[in-house]
């Protein structure tokens, strides 16, 4: 049975089309693929065999697209010790989430819901936003 995951890695990601990404590798772009697509060389830095020479972890090519629509910029935390790195990863996933949960929240769906519905998941966005600030307060002492 196929299962659904999310992912929650760290990776470091460098804007690169198809054709650039095969050229790097040392590969002939197979012919049905369009060179000029719009993605990103992913190198995973949290595990894995590198698969480069001039890598430390595991590079792929990924369709801008679903980069996009999986991750979230962190900005460059390479400085900091992993814990640090993954509330500071936290943050940036939460402020996303809350953005998009108040975009939600002024939609005509969600003005179609019950009302317990409504309230439920405004009090969700409050409570985030307290967390937020939570996270905010210990990522600042951050060096």
């Amino acid at each position: 049975m196929t299962k659904h995951f999310i992912g929650t890695k760290i990776v470091l990601a460098l804007a690169m089309t198809r054709l650039a990404y095969n050229e790097y590798r040392g590969w002939q772009l197979p012919g049905d693929d369009n060179g000029a697509d719009d993605g990103y060389l992913v190198e995973y830095t949290d595990g894995g065999a590198p698969n480069h020479p001039d890598h430390a972890g595991y590079i792929s090519w990924s369709p801008k697209a679903q980069f996009d629509a999986g991750y979230v910029e962190v900005g460059d935390v390479g400085h900091l010790p992993p814990h640090q790195q993954r509330v500071i990863a936290e943050r940036e996933q939460l402020a996303d989430r809350i953005q998009k949960l108040e975009a939600f929240l002024h939609t005509a769906l969600f003005a179609g819901l019950p009302d317990d519905e409504k309230q439920l998941l405004k009090m969700q966005a409050d409570a985030m936003v307290l967390y937020l600030g939570i996270i905010n307060t210990r990522t600042s002492k951050f060096a």
